[in-house]
């Protein structure tokens, strides 16, 4: 049998016609599998949601606890059989809770990986290749040039800025799920034991890494200390508001954002970035290619970013590959 009569791209999403259920979809679906909690991936209003517990805990904080008709969790290294096909979930070491499936049919193997990264991360299991016929790839920082330094040497860098700058605020532009948690738990690896101060907008999200036993250490809201108490604090907020009116209420902030796409300078300086952190939950160039390699798979299909360049490398290697879209 081909490989897209177990799972195939479609208006709503990636469906797997013969368990008759759909991937991260972006339509509401009757039956949702949900890689993991970013809005990109997880929606509201399905009839339907199987995922990790992690991430049906996460999506009930951001949409409320009527997200769904109705949910299922699956642990990883667990799996379901919906429709005569095995779904088992393994960690993908993107977010907390983050999951690839692996669809397994009649002696084929498909894993729709979601986003994922092989990079150490204390807040959420690793990275773990699964032996598969087909791969489904993200290629977010898919070109050669994106190939990103340790997360601690970037942590490092903010530190030594507190130490120079320690009567300026240091507000670190990171997404609210997942980026600004790891972000505090590398702070406390590398001993930083002051409070940190956050945006609301991450409020609920960081109490719930933390009650998962995340080491975010102590977090105080940003607006709840003086102007003058924040000299030297580290406060992180979601990338939009570091350069909003509400970052002004700090003393001579540095703006720093921890994203990938802080290997590119130029986006740094457009942004008014001071302070570029290459620290990503997306596997670099050299992640994408260690990780492919890794599940020993026939084929890849490539999705979200630069898929040519991925593509064409899979065909050096030897293996089946075609952008996602062109799949069916």
């Amino acid at each position: 049998m081909r490989p897209e009569d177990l799972l195939r791209p479609s208006p709503k999403g990636l469906h797997c016609p013969i368990g008759d259920f759909y991937i991260d979809p972006v339509r509401p679906v009757e039956r949702a599998v949900i890689t993991h909690g970013h809005s990109d991936h997880a929606r509201a209003g399905h009839g339907h949601v199987l995922a990790t517990r992690e991430t049906l805990d996460l999506m009930t904080i951001r949409y409320g606890a009527d997200f769904a008709g109705s949910r299922q969790a699956l642990g990883l290294g667990d799996s379901v059989v919906v429709g005569g096909v095995r779904i088992t979930a393994h960690p993908a070491g993107h977010v907390l809770g983050s999951a690839q499936m692996a669809l397994s049919w009649r002696g084929l193997t498909i894993v729709a990986s979601g986003d994922y990264k092989d990079a150490a991360d204390p807040t959420c299991a690793g990275f773990e290749p699964v032996p598969c016929h087909v791969f489904i790839s993200e290629a977010t920082f898919g070109l050669p040039v994106f190939r990103h330094p340790p997360a601690s040497a970037e942590v490092a860098k903010l530190l030594n800025s507190l130490a120079v700058f320690p009567e300026r605020a240091h507000i670190v532009g990171a997404y609210s799920l997942g980026k600004a948690q790891r972000v505090m738990a590398l702070l406390r690896e590398a001993g930083h034991t002051a409070p940190i101060h956050i945006h609301g907008a991450l409020a609920g999200i960081t109490a719930y890494y933390a009650a998962q036993g995340i080491a975010v250490g102590e977090v105080l809201p940003a607006t709840a200390a003086r102007k003058a108490d924040l000299a030297g604090a580290v406060v992180i907020a979601p990338p939009s508001a570091i350069t909003d009116v509400w970052s002004r209420r700090f003393p001579d902030p540095v703006t720093a954002f921890a994203s990938g796409w802080m290997r590119v300078r130029a986006r740094a300086r457009q942004r008014g970035i001071e302070l570029p952190l290459v620290i990503s939950d997306h596997a670099d160039w050299d992640g994408l290619i260690a990780s492919i390699t890794a599940t020993g798979c026939e084929e890849v299909w490539v999705t979200h970013g630069a898929e040519d360049a991925l593509v064409h490398w899979a065909g050096t290697a030897g293996l089946r590959a075609r952008p996602l879209h062109m799949v069916g």
